[in-house]
């Protein structure tokens, strides 16, 4: 009869390898980190401690704690007590680092210090990238996406948040009080006096709580965006895209080459939504590929004319859809898209083949608006259908034909947005799934950007090695 696999015993003498290199195979990633961080210049880049001080006790180098985290943010260990724990029991950390144990306040001490230069290691790789002609096409996606922060959400308070609980505390002092007058009409006793005690406590704590927030109050209304929060002063309370959801966090920016999946560029904003970030990732990824042209693909979201404007000016193409804000199409009347422009004569034609002329120009916000209307309104058999008012008014602004091209590239091309969300969307549920159910483990927006810089790093490790193959990543590194 067929047994089991069995193991040995435990007080058995065991023969091992003579070094760490016998455990560590040649197509063991940890060999291209460590080839990769002694390719690099550290004291270039801007790391302490490249040089050794002249007195004083020995340190690390920034070259084995930079291994020891890149490692860590590759194989899901962002933790510097976890990887302090790595240090002394994992093969590969052993290899990697020579068998030095940093403790964990020398681990997360190096990550702080050194923020800018991890995120030029970063942009580093992305570099390399480019020269194995990797990011060939300059074609990205953009796109944002919110990541918890370490304050928890009632740690943070908006002006509504802080209104509809100062509210609850009085309600809840009201229902407090209502229960004494029932209490003191009632016979004493030992019961209902450590009842009445009891009340009166709680009592006394919500007033307490209700002048904490008061102060609180006041900070709040003297921040920029009136909002707090107590933990990390940086982080935002922002809407995600479930319906009534919302997160205590950053706003993370990424553009995605839309050939491999890589990261070309990304950024840390605690600013909540995104319109003001697509000529800003644009440039930023334009910068870093190098090129003349560059084609963007993005959400709706990152709709914005003075954007589309600036990227137009820097040579930047953009598709993305227009948002749909006019409740006229559900109300079975016409929307502007109803109304057909002339350019050659300058006038809008409506849905009743009336011409509207340009009447009037304004500015608003910085922008130069034109003012289309026609006199023929009132005596039109289908003005129902188009206005309540005296008569239909059509508003363009002077470069409105940049936001026609975006119109017409993406009613070419429909393809491009269920292209973007393939591209761009999967960087994103990768490095979440990397991080786990939890958040950002360092405070301010600074160290946050850090440890992003930490975790695109890993993500496009993992994808050019997945892409090339390890040795030939290795030799690329050293040529």
């Amino acid at each position: 009869m067929a047994g089991f696999i069995e193991g040995v015993e435990r007080d058995q003498v065991t023969l091992f390898p003579d070094s760490l290199e016998d455990w560590i195979d040649e197509d063991n990633p940890v060999r291209v980190i460590d080839v990769f961080i002694d390719e690099l210049n550290l004291g270039e880049l801007g790391f302490e401690r490249v040089a050794a001080a002249s007195t004083g006790r020995p340190g690390y180098h920034s070259a084995v704690l930079l291994k020891l985290y890149v490692y860590g943010y590759l194989n899901r260990v962002q933790s510097s007590r976890r990887l302090e724990r790595e240090a002394g029991r994992n093969v590969e950390v052993m290899w990697l680092t020579g068998r030095l144990a940093p403790d964990h306040k020398t681990i997360a001490d190096f990550r702080r210090d050194n923020g800018k230069a991890i995120g030029k290691v970063c942009s580093q790789f992305v570099a390399l990238c480019r020269q194995l002609g990797l990011l060939a096409d300059a074609s990205v996606a953009i796109d944002g996406s919110k990541f918890k922060a370490v304050n928890n959400r009632d740690r943070n308070f908006t002006k509504a948040k802080m209104d509809r609980r100062m509210k609850q505390i009085e309600e809840s002092v009201e229902r407090y009080l209502q229960q004494l007058d029932s209490v003191d009409r009632q016979e004493p006793g030992e019961a209902l006096a450590a009842k009445t005690q009891h009340l009166q406590d709680k009592i006394a704590k919500l007033k307490d709580e209700m002048q904490r927030l008061e102060g609180l109050k006041a900070k709040m209304l003297n921040a920029p965006d009136q909002q707090i929060s107590l933990v990390d002063p940086d982080a935002r309370s922002m809407a995600t895209s479930g319906r009534g959801s919302g997160v205590v966090g950053y706003n993370v920016q990424a553009a995605v080459d839309t050939t491999h999946h890589l990261i070309v560029a990304h950024d840390v904003t605690n600013v909540g939504n995104d319109r003001a970030q697509l000529s800003v990732m644009s440039k930023k990824t334009k910068a870093v590929l190098k090129t003349d042209k560059l084609d963007v693909v993005a959400d709706r979201g990152y709709f914005s004319s003075e954007q589309i404007l600036a990227c137009n000016r820097d040579n930047i193409t953009v598709t993305l859809p227009k948002p749909m804000t006019s409740g006229n199409r559900s109300k079975g009347m016409f929307t502007r898209n109803d109304f057909r422009y002339l350019p050659e004569d300058d006038v809008y034609v409506c849905p009743a083949s009336e011409p509207l002329p340009n009447r009037m120009t304004t500015q608003e916000r910085g922008l130069t608006l034109h003012r289309y209307w026609s006199n023929q309104c009132q005596h039109c058999t289908i003005k129902h259908k188009c206005t309540t008012g005296k008569e239909r008014r059509i508003t363009r602004w002077q470069h409105e034909h940049l936001l026609e091209e975006v119109q017409q590239r993406l009613d070419e091309n429909p393809q491009a947005m269920r292209t973007r969300r393939e591209t761009v969307e999967h960087p994103f549920g990768t490095i979440k799934a990397r991080m786990g159910a939890t958040h950002f483990l360092m405070k301010r927006l600074k160290n946050v950007s850090t440890e992003m810089a930490l975790h695109v790093l890993g993500y496009n490790l993992t994808r050019v090695i997945n892409i090339i193959g390890i040795k030939p990543l290795i030799t690329a590194i050293k040529a």
